[in-house]
């Protein structure tokens, strides 16, 4: 590999995010060549196909050299910058006072009325929105000002997928104008996390005997409950009572009565897992990951709620590690939050199951012998028939569905439903 370093400079390389992965995509520039940097101060962000990470300056001084451009594929292991480490600190790199910060700014406003306070307020220059440099070149192409768009990153910062998001809504080409007719085309490289994707999950069609079976959930005790305790539940453990918790619950102690739902194949060996690390399926801006509740059969609805927001809060900043996206043994997803009614979910290899959650609808049902009006919701288990049999997957589904209907079973106690919510 070439030397790049120059006297009294230090090389930053590209560290391996994961044993598996091979090469990393410069997804963002985070600093400029002649920029000074502070030790530990993050230079660059790079994807793999697993997770968004950052690379740090492993001392400061003044970045001498930034090698590859935004969307350059590069090995594990490569010279992204160099730093020259005795370059004197410019005065312009010293640390902003407090009183620059914008939450300080909107203070002083608030305490020291302007001079030209009744004329209209001046909108926010460009240059002051928090945006990343390919969402900047995206809007300088089609002529649109930042501050038409909502960031949805990082404290609002204004990313690549909000960007594209602009240009679809507002119409534009580039340069601003108009389409002719609507009909444009846009060319993206694909990322290496759309890439994985896409190959696991053909593999996932082509390695497994996959099929699905279904059943339906009468949500009003679910929601009779969360109605009644929603409030304490979250004065109690700062934490909204959401579904995601209970299905987790009852997936966990159907994975105990069918233990096959919960175990995978490697090469002529089945291995059983004595424990349900669960994926959730969560979609971030780069696409879809699944991040893993560990040990989620030793947890209180409470801990599940507050560990499915953190892990949801860290793909959505693309902050997930490789860790908490590996080594899942049973996936839930929620195509409901989408207004998907019925769908058949692929399994997320090498696990042999995964159960899908759907929309919730008012329909007629027989109770009783009597028609009434319900909030049911249709659920799928899309199992691995080399080791789960009909009678497993069918088995397992069915005491889902009977737990969520009946959420004091989850628990016992003198009041099975506060038992349950940990109240």
């Amino acid at each position: 590999m070439r030397n790049f370093a120059l006297p009294m400079a230090i090389e930053i390389k590209v560290p391996a995010p994961g044993e598996s992965v091979s090469e990393v995509t410069i997804a963002n520039w985070l600093k400029k060549e002649g920029e000074w940097v502070d030790m530990d101060q993050p230079i660059a962000e790079f994807e793999s196909d697993k997770a968004t990470f950052e690379v740090n300056a492993e001392k400061a001084g003044v970045i001498e050299k930034l090698i590859g451009n935004v969307g350059d594929t590069i090995p594990v292991g490569s010279v992204v910058a160099v730093i020259n480490t005795e370059a004197a600190r410019p005065a312009s790199a010293a640390p902003a006072p407090a009183a620059e910060k914008p939450a300080k700014k909107e203070e002083k406003a608030e305490v020291t009325p302007a001079p030209v306070a009744e004329q209209p307020k001046p909108t926010i220059p460009a240059s002051d929105v928090a945006i990343s440099p390919i969402a900047a070149q995206l809007l300088a192409e089609y002529g649109i000002n930042p501050e038409q768009v909502t960031g949805s990153g990082s404290n609002g910062k204004i990313t690549k997928v909000d960007a594209l998001e602009a240009i679809i809504k507002l119409g534009v080409n580039k340069g601003g104008s108009a389409p002719a007719g609507g009909r444009t085309e846009r060319h993206e490289k694909m990322s290496n996390l759309r890439k994985t994707v896409s190959k696991r999950l053909v593999a996932a069609k082509n390695e497994t005997a996959m099929l699905t079976t279904f059943n339906e959930v009468n949500m009003k005790p679910i929601m009779d409950l969360r109605a009644k305790y929603k409030k304490n539940f979250e004065e109690k453990f700062g934490v909204g009572l959401g579904f995601m918790s209970f299905f987790t619950r009852a997936v966990c102690i159907a994975l105990k009565d069918w233990p096959a739902v919960n175990a995978s194949i490697n090469g002529d060996e089945i291995i059983y897992h004595d424990y349900c690390d669960i994926s959730i399926a969560v979609s971030a801006p780069k696409g879809l990951v699944v991040p893993v509740i560990r040990n989620a059969e030793t947890l209180s609805l409470a801990e599940i709620e507050s560990e499915v927001k953190r892990l949801a809060t860290k793909a959505r900043d693309n902050k997930l590690s490789i860790d908490e996206m590996t080594g899942g043994t049973f996936t839930i997803t929620n195509g409901g939050v989408f207004g998907s009614m019925m769908s058949t979910p692929i399994i997320n290899p090498p696990q042999s199951g995964i159960l899908g959650m759907h929309n919730i609808v008012e329909r007629p049902v027989v109770e009783n012998g009597q028609i009434v009006i319900r909030p049911m919701m249709f659920v799928a288990l899309s199992y691995d028939h080399r080791i789960i049999d009909g009678r497993e997957s069918v088995s397992f589904l069915v005491r889902v569905k009977t737990l969520l209907e009946n959420p004091e079973m989850m628990l016992d106690g003198k009041r099975p439903e506060q038992s349950v919510l940990g109240l």
